[in-house]
């Protein structure tokens, strides 16, 4: 029996399912596009990207619970697209051949002759580093995101991203002297 003025709660079967899917489709609504984009940058492939998307959906909200109310969603789904992205490519056995095989189906790249090219480069670059010093580094120079912002994604501190990136930009310079 209820106290009085106390509210009755009853629980409903499938309920936490249904807020959870009801939570998806919004942040899918909100930023599909968003993590879509950031999927086709670090794989560059239309068909791999929409998969990463959704896998990054699916791992968001199996990972619901990890999300801090009080962080970004975009940040929060971000950081699990760069992260599964990156896998992805390290789980390929040759870059240069996936790439080589994207190039030929669309015909040159849009940014002119050398921009695989580069783009294998840079990619050569963040392979060398941890996955944290590769998210860092992609959050900070191809997201725009300040340090703050960087080091609330990856759960660090800021003194710990401002030294990862500059050991990446240290790194990183050399490489491109």
């Amino acid at each position: 029996m209820a106290q009085p003025g106390k509210a009755k709660f009853e629980v409903i079967e499938g309920g936490r399912t249904l807020e959870r899917r009801a939570v998806l489709k919004d942040l899918y609504s909100k930023y599909g596009g968003s993590v879509y984009g950031r999927c086709q940058y670090l794989l560059r492939d239309k068909n791999q990207a929409e998969d990463a998307m959704q896998d990054v959906f699916a791992k968001a909200i199996s990972s619901y619970s990890d999300f801090r109310v009080d962080s970004s969603p975009l940040n929060w789904l971000m950081k699990i697209a760069t992260h599964h992205c990156l896998n992805v490519l390290r789980g390929q056995r040759s870059w240069r051949r996936a790439h080589e095989r994207a190039r030929q189906a669309q015909g040159d790249p849009p940014h002119g002759p050398h921009s695989l090219e580069i783009r294998e480069a840079v990619r050569h670059l963040l392979s060398r580093f941890d996955l944290e010093t590769q998210a860092a580094a992609i959050h900070y120079h191809v997201d725009e995101m300040t340090l703050e912002e960087v080091a609330a994604a990856l759960k660090r501190s800021v003194p710990t991203i401002r030294k990862r990136l500059q050991h990446f930009a240290e790194e990183s310079g050399q490489e491109w002297k």
